[in-house]
């Protein structure tokens, strides 16, 4: 069977790995006492379906944990679950309809209850709940049943043949919540449960003791947890706020810190903070693009709450292919690689920029700045000075944008750069900053989250964990716009619709082909890019955080959560 040989050809680079650097001085568990963690960007909830914000996954993912996590290569290896299901060993069906998942025995939650089958479709009941406004819905596309065949065996059912059945319970995105905590949780009810979304009960290494939301969080080993001696760590701090720099001299120079998190630092600064001696930067590449999302609705305060931002309105000029190509034609990528990465960026003009089997190779037409183009494109689609203020204007409506992103010093010189080129080719930009905390909240009561949208361009990054990009590129599916119907969850930002682009990823659901669905990605990549330009890459940036000298056991991964092996953590001594 052609399709079924495919697959197990993909799989193969599944290899169930080891974990890498297991702790050398094995002991009781707690036996190395206090490790301090920082994030600029401060957790908001702990409940990884009500958020898609990084640094709310990452601490939520040393709490609660999926059956399988991507290790530091990419590969898929088994946490919860006993193994990774394949066609080979019987736990994906042959027509590829079905994957059967088993929990390893024993399993407890940190409460001291046994983890069973019903907590993994009660956990697929919560996300694909229509009233939840589930953030990781994607990871659901399909998804037709999951049934618990036994305690400790689950099987998901798919709606047609799905080539890549890892998106349900893998990674830091899709964990196991506990069905008797979270009950009372379901549907439009899910932002009100506080003490489960900001206290959830997990398998992890860790338990929440306390939560004070936007600021700290502390945390305790987990006497239930899985590993004998493990976490080597009895307690945590896990700081969030402030900005990068100061995240970096704490663990770099001052030593307050053992581990922080996304040292988005110019390259200099970074080797400067280095020379303190304390800690030490650590960096790999992945999928992480910096981008402009441009809004294809109108953020007018002007509108009634509940429509501004929907698809009810559309943008006044960013609906216009040739205004969005001309603000993408006036940026100048490698300017903004070294000044913010240096050898931690790459300019790109993709979306996904990797794994190679899925980067566009002819997408490149962004990477040269050109000011001269950009004026005559808007030119000649009508924008025009008239008055001579410097902005250009079309039947009523003149060229001025409010930029937003979060609170970051690389991200404001970006600001500052791309406010320059826009104002060189007629274009008015008022820019705004948020603390990354709110802009990535996902609180729906806010104005302020980068899912609300309240502006017509905005810049962040994310990624995908794993290295299969279909559930990442399925976001942009119609539909999947944050609206208030939604509680403003959702992934599609920029709200993007298009049924040629949906039926791009049906097609993908159901190729098996290795290389047929990269061709399809990659028309999808080039669909949101190249051809429309609704996203706007700009930098493809290595991961670099920073770790203490005295800290073992760190890996860094990109393909999942930073946090994926803290368990694994230990003082070295030095």
């Amino acid at each position: 069977m052609k399709i079924k040989t495919a697959l197990m050809g993909a799989v193969a680079s599944l290899a169930l790995a080891p974990m890498a650097f297991a702790d050398a001085h094995e002991g009781e568990r707690g036996r190395h006492g206090q490790l301090n963690i920082i994030y600029w960007q401060a957790p908001s909830i702990l409940n990884p379906y009500l958020s898609g914000g990084t640094k709310d996954l990452e601490s939520a993912s040393m709490i609660v944990e999926p059956l399988a996590r991507y290790n530091e290569t990419g590969a898929l290896v088994p946490y919860l679950a006993e193994e990774i299901p394949t066609v080979a060993n019987g736990g994906v069906s042959e027509d590829l309809t079905s994957i059967t998942w088993k929990l390893k025995s024993g399993l407890l939650w940190s409460d001291g209850s046994a983890v069973t089958s019903a907590d993994v479709v009660f956990t697929a009941a919560y996300c694909m709940d229509p009233e939840g406004g589930c953030a990781q819905l994607s990871k659901f596309d399909g998804v037709e049943n999951v049934e618990a065949i036994d305690d400790l065996t689950v099987k998901v059912t798919f709606d047609s043949a799905k080539p890549n059945p890892y998106g349900p319970f893998a990674g830091a995105q899709s964990p196991i919540i506990q069905a008797a905590q979270f009950a009372d949780c379901m549907g439009a009810k899910a932002p009100e449960c506080t003490d489960a979304n900001f206290g959830p009960i997990g398998t992890g290494p860790f338990v929440v003791t306390d939560f004070r939301t936007n600021d700290v969080i502390q945390m305790a080993a987990n006497e239930n947890y899985r590993v004998e001696g493990q976490p080597a760590f009895a307690t945590v701090t896990f700081k969030g706020g402030g900005d990068a720099t100061a995240a970096g001299r704490a663990v770099m120079e001052t030593g307050e810190f053992d581990y922080a998190w996304n040292m988005q630092l110019a390259p200099d600064v970074l080797a400067s903070m280095a020379e303190g001696g304390v800690g030490t930067p650590i960096s790999a590449f992945g999928t992480l693009v910096e981008r402009l999302e441009m809004n294809l609705t109108n953020p007018s305060s002007d509108l009634p709450e509940g429509e501004r931002s929907t698809v009810m309105h559309p943008h006044p000029f960013l609906s216009e292919f040739d205004v969005r190509h001309a603000l993408s034609m006036a940026i100048d990528r490698e300017l903004l690689v070294e000044v913010g990465y240096g050898q931690a960026g790459r300019p790109t003009c993709n979306l996904v920029p990797g794994p190679e089997i899925y980067a566009s190779t002819d997408n490149t037409g962004c990477l040269t700045q050109d000011i001269e183009g950009a004026k005559a494109l808007l030119e000649g689609a009508g924008w025009v000075d008239s008055n001579g203020d410097g902005i250009r204007e079309k039947d009523g409506v003149e060229l001025r944008i409010l930029y937003q992103t979060s609170t970051n010093a690389v991200r404001q010189d970006f600001q500052a750069l791309i406010k320059e080129w826009w104002g060189e080719i007629g274009v008015e930009t008022e820019l705004r900053n948020l603390d990354a905390s709110v802009f990535f909240g996902g609180d729906p009561g806010s104005p302020d989250t980068f899912q609300k949208f309240y502006a017509d361009v905005e810049m962040y990054a994310n990624n995908f964990d794993g290295t299969d990009p279909q559930a990442y590129l399925s976001m942009y599916r119609c539909g999947n716009e944050p609206k208030p119907s939604s509680q403003w969850q959702g992934e599609n930002i920029n709200r993007f619709c298009d049924p040629a682009y949906d039926a791009l990823i049906d097609e993908l659901g159901a190729t098996a082909d290795i290389g047929a669905r990269g061709d399809l990605m990659r028309r999808m990549n080039d669909m949101l890019t190249k051809n429309t330009m609704t996203i706007v890459p700009l930098v493809d940036r290595g991961r670099v955080s920073a770790k203490a000298n005295t800290l073992g056991g760190v890996v860094l991964n990109t393909w999942d959560s930073e946090l994926w092996n803290v368990a694994e953590w230990y003082r070295t001594g030095n």
